[in-house]
């Protein structure tokens, strides 16, 4: 669940204040029974506090100012945007300025069901926007929001099986979508699947059950390996096609790529040596990364693909901040979800990675400074803004500057999977 805001009057003083507030976005994915994302609930936060303390229609008028500057469809890549709302955000249709086809909006389990409060949700209802129950308990006195309700979400933390059997029971004669929320392992989302729920919010997906002692297919160390070599300065292009050049799969990929009108190459390309020739180096270095990384993570969900290629490009850019090695930094990112690609525990992985002991250890999880950016975006990802605090704070981070790299990394991975199966 996001932050809560509040809301009240405003001044023209307190919107200035709100434009100068440091910009906080998260978004966790909400995944279906095919682990295909559905949504994204999008966090917010303002400036270094984790709430507001001080006026409260700023704080809701800046998380809708930041909804609206970032865009929701840079946010979710069209995808529904699933955003929290208090009473007075809600009553007085200030979630109005977010399009209505792209919202849902999430009724706080700590509004009292008032007649305002029923009026208003209709009033959105009508303009098209949806509504989700929030950290739902059955109570009567909400059942007129129950009817209007397209999504109720189910704590699995807060709750117990006996408790949502009859949670469900009660909820089977209404047209709701059921969201399982926290649910972070495989066992959590099997026990939601058999107990009705349809879509389930958590990172269950980055930490499947992991097959111990499986060898890693040698085709996956060259992949690898490619990854590195794409990462270089220089490029060397001989090597790197006898080691493309033996997967199958991975040239048919990368060739089809190349073809594809995110490359816009008038002719038909046929071997690496031509695709190179074709697209420029640089572009060839982006697609063949795509191309490699997309190959790691074949029968996974496309969402850890996402999230690989969002955690690389945020290291790559936020390394100058603390003086780390770019190409490192963007590996280290881009290779922190190989264990839910490949089904294989990290420290398995590690030994057989070409890159320097600091990088794999950061990988296996080790508190160090080239793990500091890494560390800190995960905690970003979960919307643990006191995580990230204390990170920012030991190593002399800049959150704003951290901030901009997210949402550049976010667009940047939009843009680069747009043509990616």
């Amino acid at each position: 669940m996001a932050t809560q805001v509040m809301a009240g009057k405003t001044s023209a003083a307190g919107a200035a204040e709100a434009r100068e507030l440091v910009r906080f976005v998260a978004r966790q994915p909400i995944m279906d029974l095919h682990s295909r994302v559905h949504g994204y609930e999008l966090l917010f936060r303002a400036g270094a506090e984790e709430a507001f303390r001080g006026d409260g229609d700023l704080a809701t008028r800046t998380m809708l100012d930041n909804t609206v500057m970032f865009g929701l469809e840079k946010l979710t890549g069209g995808l529904p945007a699933f955003v929290n709302c208090t009473m007075e955000s809600l009553t007085g249709d200030l979630v109005h300025v977010l399009p209505s086809g792209m919202t849902v909006v999430e009724i706080l389990e700590t509004l009292e069901p008032t007649s305002e409060l029923i009026a208003a949700c209709r009033r959105l209802k009508s303009c098209g926007f949806r509504l989700a129950l929030d950290d739902f308990i059955w109570k009567q006195k909400l059942q007129p929001l129950v009817e209007l309700a397209d999504y109720i979400k189910v704590d699995f933390v807060a709750t117990d099986a006996r408790e949502r059997k009859a949670l469900l029971k009660r909820l089977s004669g209404f047209t709701v979508a059921l969201i399982a929320e926290k649910i972070e392992t495989q066992a959590e989302y099997k026990q939601a699947c058999e107990e009705g729920f349809t879509l389930f919010q958590g990172y269950y997906f980055c930490r499947p059950v992991l097959i111990k002692s499986r060898k890693v297919p040698s085709n996956r160390l060259a992949h690898i390996e490619i990854l590195k070599l794409l990462r270089g300065d220089e490029l060397d292009v001989m090597r790197l096609t006898q080691l493309v050049k033996r997967d199958a799969s991975l040239t048919y990929r990368l060739l089809r790529l190349v073809n594809s009108p995110m490359c816009a190459v008038r002719q038909e390309v046929s071997s690496i040596q031509s695709a190179l020739l074709a697209v420029g180096e640089e572009t060839f270095r982006r697609i063949a990364t795509l191309a490699i990384t997309s190959e790691l993570n074949s029968n996974q969900p496309a969402e850890l693909l996402h999230m690989a290629f969002v955690r690389g490009r945020f290291c790559e850019r936020a390394a100058q901040l603390r003086g780390l090695e770019w190409k490192e930094q963007f590996l280290l990112g881009l290779l922190s979800l190989l264990p839910a690609m490949l089904r294989t525990p990290m420290a398995e992985l590690t030994p057989a990675l070409p890159l320097r002991a600091e990088i794999r250890m950061a990988l296996e999880g080790a508190a160090i400074p080239e793990r500091s950016l890494l560390a800190w975006f995960e905690s970003h990802e979960r919307g643990d803004w006191a995580a990230c605090d204390l990170l920012t704070q030991a190593y002399g981070l800049d959150q704003d500057q951290l901030m901009r790299c997210s949402t550049e990394a976010l667009s940047w991975a939009e843009e680069t999977l747009r043509f990616v199966e």
